[in-house]
Formats: C-alpha cells, structure tokens, sequence
C-alpha cells in the first residue's frame, strides 16, 4: 500500500506538501519578567534578533484571576512571568509593538477570556481590528485539573468559558487560534509520551463535542483548534510522537466528527524544549539537550516551536542566555540543511514502527478514557492524575538507581561547579506595579466599573456568550481580578 506523501491525509508526514521549503516554523521565545515595561523591552529585544512571534508567560496570580495588589497575591508578584491586572499593563506590554504584524501566543487558561479582552482592546487602541491579529491563546482548562493546577472555576462552568472564546473568536477574530490544547504540561508533570498523546486528545474531543453542543460546526472551527507538544530528550521517541499525533487527530475529527474540510483535520501544533529536563548542574550541558529536542521539533514537524533557556532551571532567563537559545533555532534553520526536505526520516524503519506504535497505543488509552465517560469524567474522578503521577514515581524511581542516567545530576557530577549571574527579580518594580493599579483603581469612573460587572454576571447566569461583556468591563477599566471576582460569584470555585 502507497504511503501518504506530506500534505495529505493523515498527514503523518507533515500538514504541508513542502513544509518548510516554502515557509520555516515560526521561532518564539516564551517570556514574561517583573513588570510590562521589563517586558516589553525584553520582547523589543528579541524581534531585533530574529524572534518571527512572541510568547507572553504570566504570573501565577494573573493565571488565577488576583490582582497584584491582592493579598493573596503577596510574594508571586512577577515571579514566573509578567503582572497584568489592567489594560494599561497590557498597553504597556505591547507599547511599540506592531499588534497587526506580530503573532502572539498567550500561555493562560483560566482567566483566557480577560487576557483576550485585555489584548483585543489594545490592538483597538493601535487602530487594529480584533479581525487582523494573529495569535494563540491557550485557554485549555482540563489539562489545569490534572496536572498543572492554575483554576478558578469547576469544571462544568470552565468548559463554558472556553468554548465562549471558541465561538466568539470564530466570528469576531478568525485569524486567531481560541485554543492550543496543551500536552506539554501533561509531560512535565511526569507523563509518558502515549500519555501525552492520549490525553491531549481525550481533551480535545471534549472541547470540540461541547463546541458543537454550542452549535458550532467542526468543519469550521477545526480549522483553528491548535496543539502544543513537548520535546523531551529521547530524539527518535519525540520525532515519532509528532508524527503519531498528525495521524491520531486527523483520523478522531473524520471519524469520530465526521469532518471533510482538510485544514480542519490538520494537527497545527507549537513545541516546547521540555522545562523538566533542564538541571540546575551544569546548566550549559542544557544547551546541548534544548539543541537536541529543538532538531527533533523540527524533524517532526512542528509549526511553532521555543527553545529554552540553559539557566531557566534556577531562575527567569537572561537576555544572553535566550538569545543563545533562539541561535540554536536559527542555525538549525539556515545551516543544517533539514529544512530542504518535507520529511528527511520517512522511511527509516525505527521511526515508522514506533510512529505506528504510538498510535495505536495512544487510541488505546483514548478509548479506555471513553470508557469511563470523558475527558471530564476521568478527570473529575482522578484517573488521568493518578496515571500520570504513577509514570513520574516510575520515572524517579529510574534516576534514583541510576537505571536512567541524567549528565551532571547522578552520573558524571562536578563538586567544584560555580553559577554564572542569573536573572533577578526587581523589586522596586514589583512597588511600582502595585502603586500603578492603586493609581489606576482610584481614576476610573466607579459607577461604570459597578454596572459593567453587574452586566457580565447578569450575562453569566443567563448562559449568553460572556466575552462581549468582558470586553465592555475592560472598556470600562475594570481589572482582571474584578472580572475573575465577578464570575466566581456565579460560577463558584473548584
């Protein structure tokens, strides 16, 4: 039987005939520092040295709906990404920034439908209809349940939201990706590479069956639906992993969906060096794996793809070490010669077996998670956190006896290694975002704030999409805490 050459169904070899012969991956480097403005001249940056898309990391107390002078908020301020409680932090974020030129991506989940709002209303203020940009955000809620952890509401309600971005992004920003469903968290938290795979797509098939309970029609909204994969070090394992994704997602939305337009049945994926492989021994030896999973990324295909930084083990990354980072993409690019050819391994017989081992391996665990009833229901009783904590213990367990040896951590050590300057947090920085809201909350017009939140939860309640009434309350200059505060009064918590 004749083998399916790239840009044809089931597009194990690539979603594109000539894949990057005719145009490369686009190179992000995810970032996100104490304030906006650190920020955005981090970004201002790396466009200067050949970033193609920026990739916004918040801080944990945007990811869960407080504003940074919430108490709540106290010590996490700007720690693991940028602050962004009002829209003058995002216009301060994207000052400068050509909204209607650059693609963004937006790691965020729970409060995805805010930072939509707070992005839409500035590129607005630029003269940039919400129809021009170009993006992703993340907006996958039911990996957060089982292995990340940065919810707000039940799930139920959180399904909700998601597909309110689903379906007014479809009409208002269809350039957009409303949603990248996220493997990568799942393989940091421990998982397997069919794991990842499983339950990416277990996932999946939820957002699109409460999509088309919506009314919407997978043929169209398909086209938009995105992936984000993890890049380990095992180079053949991940190379085959892509490749077994391409083919499981498109064979789920004809089969399962019954969908017939094409580019809705692609499996448009961004990748990520994988976070957890990086060491806090010897962290250039991170410059090595990063360059390794970056070439497998490649290999196997990927569409977007950001490399990690050597020192982001210990701490935010320095402007150098994420420069060297974004190198190892581009000589990949433009010196290995890789990109002359759609799919160099086709053929090999490792990578076919295993590409074929993967697939059916991971429909396995997708049918079983059927079995139970869902993505949501083997998420609710357990059953996909406690898969993936028995494959990190597992894992562990490996390093522990040496069966699994990592360079530098229990093979290999070096007892008189010195640590290079790392990034710091600024903490004046961190005053200043906190005295700029207070600013901020005590100029606005309170009676409009007041009525533009009492509409959302109006809205809420009545199951109408929220996303306009998000829009208006930012208009209006409510903060992304209020917002996150206004729903949980109707939704709950988890």
């Amino acid at each position: 039987m004749k083998k399916a050459n790239p840009g044809e169904f089931p597009f194990t070899r690539g979603i594109y005939r000539n894949m990057y012969q005719d145009k490369l991956w686009t190179m992000r480097q995810y970032a996100g520092y104490t304030s906006a403005k650190e920020s955005n001249k981090r970004y201002q940056t790396l466009l200067r040295k050949g970033v193609m898309g920026l990739s916004v990391a918040f801080d944990l107390p945007t990811q869960i709906g407080y504003d940074s002078d919430n108490k709540l908020a106290d010590g996490e301020v700007g720690k693991v990404g940028v602050p962004i409680s009002s829209i003058d932090n995002m216009k301060c974020l994207f000052h400068k920034i050509p909204m209607n030129k650059i693609s963004t991506s937006m790691t965020i989940n729970a409060t995805a439908p805010i930072l939509l709002a707070f992005y839409i209303v500035t590129a607005e203020n630029q003269g940039v209809a919400s129809s021009k940009l170009k993006g992703t955000i993340q907006n996958d809620i039911l990996k957060e349940y089982a292995a990340r952890g940065t919810y707000i509401f039940p799930t139920i309600p959180s399904m909700r939201l998601v597909t309110d971005v689903m379906q007014f992004c479809e009409s208002h920003v269809p350039n957009w990706n409303p949603i990248s469903i996220s493997g990568y968290h799942i393989r940091e938290a421990g998982s397997t590479v069919v794991q990842e795979l499983a339950f990416t797509f277990a996932n999946a098939i939820a957002y699109v069956e409460e999509a088309i309970k919506k009314g919407m029609d997978p043929n169209n909204f398909g086209t938009r639906i995105s992936f984000f994969f993890n890049s380990h070090n095992g180079f053949l394992e991940e190379i085959s992993k892509f490749r077994a994704a391409r083919k499981l997602w498109s064979t789920i939305m004809s089969n399962r969906f019954s969908v017939t337009n094409e580019k809705a049945l692609y499996c448009r994926f961004h990748t990520q060096t994988g976070g957890s492989t990086l060491t806090a021994q010897q962290i250039d030896n991170n410059l090595v794996r990063t360059s390794i999973q970056a070439l497998s990324a490649v290999l196997g295909g990927t569409q977007s793809l950001h490399t990690n930084s050597k020192d982001e083990a210990l701490a935010l990354p320095t402007s150098q070490s994420a420069t060297t980072a974004l190198r190892a993409q581009q000589i990949i690019a433009y010196e290995s010669g890789i990109v002359d050819y759609p799919d160099p391994l086709a053929g090999s017989y490792v990578i076919e077996e295993m590409t074929q081992e993967f697939f059916d391996a991971s429909m396995e665990k997708i049918n079983e998670i059927d079995d139970i009833g869902g993505a949501i229901e083997a998420i609710d009783n357990g059953f996909i956190e406690n898969e993936i904590s028995k494959s990190a213990y597992e894992y562990q367990k490996m390093i522990d006896s040496n069966k699994k040896i990592i360079v530098g951590v229990n093979k290999f050590q070096n007892t008189d290694e010195n640590i290079e300057s790392l990034q710091t947090i600024n903490i004046s920085e961190v005053q200043k975002q906190i005295k700029d809201l207070n600013t901020f909350k005590k100029s606005r017009n309170h009676l409009q704030v007041k009525q533009s939140l009492k509409n959302l939860g109006v809205t809420a309640k009545e199951k109408n999409n929220v996303m306009p009434d998000i829009i208006q309350c930012v208009k209006n200059h409510c903060t992304l805490g209020e917002i996150s505060d206004e729903l949980r009064l109707v939704f709950g918590e988890h």
